[in-house]
């Protein structure tokens, strides 16, 4: 809605004669997010949808959402590259478990 706090800033900036560039960011379908958890990770996509199935089906396919996970996941240690084996691991069981937000 035009009351969101990023609306009010968006129209606060134009009053400095800033136009800025709103980019309309659609969700992403499986077959998408796969492609992209594969090119991120540099894995086969065969090797990467049964993490990209999860993490669809916590983020609905929102871009963002997909984004603060992937680097959430990171952080805490549930996807990390192994040095030994040279790719990407994760703990699909913990990430299956890991509580996302009502608001994702």
């Amino acid at each position: 809605t035009d009351d969101h706090q990023i609306w009010n800033m968006i129209n606060s900036v134009k009053h400095f004669s800033i136009t800025p560039t709103i980019v309309e960011l659609t969700c992403m379908d499986k077959d998408n997010m796969n492609t992209l958890v594969s090119n991120i990770l540099c894995l086969s996509p065969r090797l990467t949808q049964s993490l990209s199935d999860i993490l669809y089906h916590k983020t609905k396919g929102n871009p963002l959402f997909f984004c603060q996970l992937m680097i959430s996941l990171n952080r805490e240690g549930l996807l990390s590259v192994s040095l030994s084996r040279r790719r990407w691991e994760w703990d699909e069981e913990k990430i299956q478990l890991r509580k996302i937000p009502d608001n994702v």
